[in-house]
């Protein structure tokens, strides 16, 4: 069952900010913020918002 998160994991997606192409490595519900952080396999030491990515296509 699919949760409320907008990305899965291994999916690709475009960063907003810097237009590059992104693997989706793994999400984290914050519930102090209510909404979802995302880690991406080409900067994992970086977390971004579903407000920061949108999806290829």
């Amino acid at each position: 069952m699919k949760g409320k998160n907008k990305f899965q994991p291994n999916e690709k997606v475009l960063l907003k900010s810097t237009g590059e192409t992104v693997t989706i490595n793994k999400f984290n519900y914050v519930p102090n913020m209510k909404r979802y952080s995302y880690t991406c396999l080409e900067h994992p030491s970086t977390f971004y918002f579903e407000e920061e990515i949108k999806p290829l296509g």
